[in-house]
């Protein structure tokens, strides 16, 4: 499916956009998966005070009629809705800076300093760049260098 999956999920998130801030929601991130015959669709929500099973019900029940009449999907798919998690993906700029003080594994897409993994605390975005202090160093990566960011769960 190439750049026609990348625009079916852009068309999803902008759908799935607007049913979410009608509803005082985030579109945290938005994920396809499987082929013609058994595509998956999975959106992400998030709010300040959490997601609720309702919420999650919600979505996926106003979202479900919107995706059959666009016709997204080429096939028959299935639509889950659900709340980031702990492990959250970093997708936008604004989850540095929200989630600053958070303990965050980055994951870049060529190795710098001969690594190509890192965890650390987020120091936010700035000056074009992600900081995360690590190892006592404040390391910085460009976003487009950052092939996959996601908080790490702390108890």
């Amino acid at each position: 499916m190439g750049l026609a999956r990348e625009q079916v999920q852009q068309q999803i998130r902008e759908i799935a956009e607007r049913v979410a801030s009608s509803e005082g929601l985030e579109v945290v991130d938005v994920e396809l998966r499987g082929g013609t015959h058994n595509g998956l669709v999975r959106i992400f929500i998030d709010r300040s005070e959490g997601v609720s099973l309702s919420d999650c019900e919600m979505m996926s029940r106003q979202m479900g009629p919107m995706l059959d009449v666009e016709d997204l999907m080429p096939g028959p798919y299935r639509l889950e809705v659900s709340s980031p998690g702990l492990d959250r993906k970093l997708v936008k700029l604004s989850d540095y800076e929200r989630f600053k003080g958070k303990k965050a594994r980055i994951k870049l897409r060529a190795p710098q300093q001969g690594r190509k993994q890192f965890t650390g605390r987020l120091e936010g975005y700035g000056d074009g760049a992600v900081a995360l202090e690590s190892d006592g160093a404040v390391m910085r990566f460009r976003l487009e260098d950052i092939e996959l960011a996601r908080l790490v769960a702390e108890f």
